[in-house]
């Protein structure tokens, strides 16, 4: 048997199309959704992460605001245009490209973004608000995620799922989501005992931990849903955090690399840019784009 791939690059797509849709919905009473990405500094990756983000923010009929600033800006330059954004009734989400330069403290400039414009749904009050179930700016990976999941699996109630990483930005708040679907949830990490063993009793396999091929063909539960989240460059180009080849063998379900978790996550973020918007101007937030 070999696995179902889940086309992230196809769903993400008709993702994109909705919420074109939405967004000219909300033409007639004079609102359009904008989007500010902040770049700090000439990171190659990050380069190229704002230019397809300002594209894709473009062609669903938003406005990109886009803001480049030199690897030697201080924390005081870049808090004021935070400020700035935060001020202009234009910008409905602020997203700062990460990682920031040295001498940049990224926790401080998260959380000087507002809450309600947090479309990367890293500050701590959103953070806060995902884990104690009340309505928040959810980060875009996870977000991705699970509706994958949700798409592929329907309910998740009830499943096993294992999350393998524990970083803010994907394992954490993964976990959360899941727990929210009502799915029974283990985060394992670098120093869980016998991971292989706990991998094979996931319905759901979530991995995120940013090493090449970590996951094995044989940690796998049959017919298990595989999602890939990790984008490791080697000689052989693009790989994620699991076997594909291997697991594709065993699993019911798996994302490929590239072309499964990465589309959803810039998708998320329109999704999450046209969120805020509606719940900036009193509407109900859009269907199908929230947990």
């Amino acid at each position: 048997m070999t696995a179902q791939t889940l086309d992230g690059k196809a769903f993400a797509a008709h993702l994109r199309a909705r919420i074109a849709a939405q967004v000219a919905d909300l033409a007639p009473r004079g609102i359009v959704p904008g989007l500010a990405v902040v770049l700090v500094g000439e990171d190659p990756a990050s380069q190229v992460y704002v230019r397809s983000k300002g594209r894709m923010t473009r062609e669903v009929g938003m406005t990109s605001f886009e803001h480049r600033l030199p690897a030697t800006t201080d924390q005081q330059t870049l808090l004021a245009l935070i400020a700035r954004l935060n001020a202009d009734p234009a910008v409905n989400g602020i997203l700062v490209q990460l990682p920031l330069p040295k001498g940049l403290d990224e926790a401080a400039v998260i959380n000087a973004i507002l809450p309600e414009k947090d479309v990367d749904g890293f500050h701590i009050l959103n953070v806060g608000r995902l884990a104690t179930g009340q309505k928040a700016m959810v980060p875009c990976t996870p977000l991705g995620c699970l509706m994958l999941l949700r798409d592929h699996l329907g309910s998740l109630a009830g499943r096993n799922a294992v999350v393998i990483g524990r970083s803010n930005i994907v394992g954490k708040p993964m976990a959360q989501l899941l727990l929210r679907d009502s799915a029974t949830v283990t985060v394992a990490h670098s120093r869980t005992q016998d991971l292989a063993a706990l991998c094979r009793q996931a319905d759901i396999l979530v991995a995120a931990v940013g090493r090449a091929h970590f996951v094995q063909g044989d940690w796998i539960k049959p017919g298990a849903t595989v999602i890939d989240v990790g984008i490791n460059r080697t000689e052989a180009g693009l790989v994620g955090d699991v076997d594909f080849a291997a697991a594709s063998q065993i699993a019911g379900a798996i994302t490929p690399v590239p072309g499964g978790v990465g589309p959803m996550t810039i998708a998320c973020l329109l999704a999450n840019t046209l969120t805020a918007t509606a719940r900036s101007n009193g509407l109900p937030d859009p269907e199908g784009l929230t947990p």
